[in-house]
This record gives structure tokens, C-alpha cells and sequence, in this order.
């Protein structure tokens, strides 16, 4: 198992660009770097490039709509050459209240713009010539308001034509797409117990049609890590993004993270949760968060316990533990951790 981080990018990324290079002579294999609506991820992922010489550097996630395929194809390629074949491409649908709200475009479509971002940018890699027609066309046609394009291939030769795709998905088609096509998956709030229960399926039905080339699935999933006398007390860090996913990501009836804590059995506490947040009582809705889901999602208590959890994610299927340090020391968190997998 290896083992990985978000990047902490809501402060000052310099800060957290040190702090990965403490992390990666700390023995840790690779660092994700989000993108929501604050600073951009590509940007970020540059300078850890340059601050970092063995760690690889993901996305997770750029959305499939705000940025066209070949533009992610070409981001992917170019920090793969400043990484000397280090980058990771995770991708996703993110949701309506970003794509619509921030990036004005129309949410539609998401598991074929992921599918056509997926085939288009192999091709890419690949220094194909392309003409493609589907969601996206390449060149644009006359009849759509295309005048001068023509079918381009990649400019520059790529240092890798074939740079890991990961795919952030939940939903059963979404996961299915991704055990078909991805390199890796990126779920969200992957709590190890409930995961066969929900997700066995669709893995098994895509991994039934993937390409034996692909190799296995990686998966990335993780949590809060602390370790130590006390360390318990982390897992109630997880109470705010909790009631922020279950109760404000999307309407009633159009909440995927809501719709996955019920299918691990707290359809009353989400209720709750949701019905508080949505009528502005973020307090009530952090409290309604159920202590044992806080607990699943972390990996947080004595080393012992800690070491059980690793275990636990392991035998889940997790194949890179992704996990966010809590403590005055997080590199030597990261070395201590690292000897167990």
C-alpha cells in the first residue's frame, strides 16, 4: 500500500508546497492537490514540481467542464515534463453548485464528458491526429460555427503517452465507468466497513469490461490520522465537512453525498443533518453527524487502533492510503506511518 496526501491549499500554497517537501524525504509517494473555487490547482501542481523531486503530483479533481479535453490532456502532459513523469490526472463531474455557479456552464451529461475526457486524452498522449465527434468536436464543424479548424495532433512529444487517469465518482454508473476505463478512483468519504456494501457491484460489472492492459484499479481513500493518547478527539474534526457534504452540497432529492451516508445506514441522521443545514443551523447539523460515521472516516486513536484502521482500508481494497495529518509534527506522522504499510 502507498500512502498520500491532500495538499492542506486553503492557507498560503507556499507554505504547503514546504510542507510537502518535508513530507516527501518523510517517505511519502504522492500529494493531490484539489480544485474547488479558490486558487487552481495546475498552478499549484507547477510549483510542486519544482519543490519536489520524487513525489508524484495529482489533481483531485479538475472538473470535466470548465476546462475542454485537450486542455486537460495538455495540462497532464505538461506537469508530467516538469515532474519528469511524476503527474497524475484525477478528474470528475465536481457538482452543479460549482459548475453552474462558478464556471457558468450547463451540468449535463457527466459520465459521458468523463468518458470522452478519458478516451480523447490517451489519444492526445498518444500524439494521435484527432478528429472526434461527440460532446466535444474536434475540429469544431462548419454547421456548429467552425471555420478555419482542422484536425491537430499534440505539439509537443510528451514525456509519458500513457499518464494514470483517476476518476472521482460515487454513484453506481459513475464507479462502473470507472472500474472500466480509469487507472484509479477517488472516492469521497470511503468509510472501509460500508464500502462492499455499497460500491462491490459496480466495481465487479466495469472491472468485467476492462482492459487487462489497464492493470488493477488503484484506489485512493483515506481520513483524518492522528496517533496517541487523546487522538480520538480528531475524529470530531470531521463533523464540519461532514454536515457541509451531507446537508449543503445540493437540494433534497439531488445530494450524492447525502444519498451515500443513507446507503451506509444513517438515512435518519442524514435527514437531520440536511434539514439542519439547509435551514442555516450549521451548528445542530455538525452535532446530528453520527460519532461513529466521524469514527469510520478517520483513522485517528492509539497506535495500535491506528494500525487495525490501516489494516481495515487495506482489506477494503484501498491501495493508496490518502490520509491528512493532524498534529504539531505532520512529516514525522508520515515517516511513522509510512513503516506500517
Amino acid at each position: 500500500m502507498e500512502l498520500s496526501v491532500p495538499l492542506q491549499y486553503a492557507g498560503d500554497p507556499r507554505k504547503a508546497a514546504d510542507e510537502a517537501a518535508a513530507l516527501e524525504s518523510a517517505g511519502l509517494d504522492a500529494i493531490w492537490v484539489a480544485e474547488a473555487y479558490g486558487f487552481d490547482s495546475p498552478t499549484v501542481m507547477g510549483y510542486l514540481a519544482a519543490r519536489t523531486e520524487r513525489l508524484r503530483i495529482g489533481s483531485a479533481i479538475l472538473n470535466v467542464y470548465s476546462r475542454t479535453p485537450a486542455l486537460l490532456a495538455q495540462t497532464a502532459a505538461g506537469l508530467d515534463a516538469l515532474t519528469g513523469g511524476r503527474a497524475m490526472l484525477g478528474i470528475g463531474a465536481s457538482g452543479p453548485q460549482v459548475v453552474e455557479g462558478w464556471h457558468g456552464r450547463r451540468y449535463d451529461r457527466p459520465l459521458g464528458r468523463t468518458r470522452e475526457t478519458i478516451h480523447l486524452a490517451r489519444r492526445i498522449w498518444r500524439r494521435e491526429v484527432i478528429e472526434h465527434h461527440g460532446i466535444t468536436d474536434m475540429p469544431l464543424p462548419a454547421e456548429k460555427g467552425g471555420t478555419l479548424g482542422k484536425p491537430l495532433k499534440l505539439l509537443t512529444r510528451p514525456v509519458r503517452d500513457t499518464i494514470p487517469v483517476y476518476v472521482a465518482a460515487l454513484g453506481p454508473a459513475n464507479v462502473r465507468m470507472t472500474a472500466e476505463l480509469a487507472d484509479g478512483w477517488l472516492p469521497f468519504l470511503y468509510a472501509p466497513e460500508h464500502a462492499a456494501k455499497v460500491w462491490s457491484g459496480p466495481l465487479t460489472e466495469g472491472a468485467a469490461r476492462r482492459d487487462a492492459a489497464l492493470g488493477p484499479l488503484s484506489v485512493v481513500a483515506g481520513g483524518l490520522l492522528a496517533v496517541g493518547d487523546g487522538a480520538e478527539a480528531v475524529r470530531d474534526l470531521m463533523r464540519p465537512l461532514i454536515a457541509l457534504y451531507v446537508g449543503g452540497m445540493g437540494a433534497p432529492g439531488r445530494n450524492f453525498y447525502h444519498d451515500l451516508v443513507c446507503q451506509y445506514g444513517y438515512e435518519a441522521e442524514a435527514a437531520d443533518v440536511q434539514e439542519h443545514y439547509l435551514a442555516g443551523r450549521k451548528r445542530e447539523a455538525e452535532s446530528a453527524v453520527p460519532a461513529e460515521l466521524c469514527e469510520l472516516l478517520c483513522l485517528a486513536g492509539p497506535e495500535g487502533y491506528v494500525r487495525d484502521r490501516v489494516e481495515v482500508f487495506r482489506e477494503a481494497g484501498v491501495t493508496m492510503l490518502n490520509v491528512t495529518p493532524v498534529g504539531p509534527d505532520p512529516a514525522r506522522l508520515v515517516e511513522r506511518v509510512r513503516t506500517w504499510l
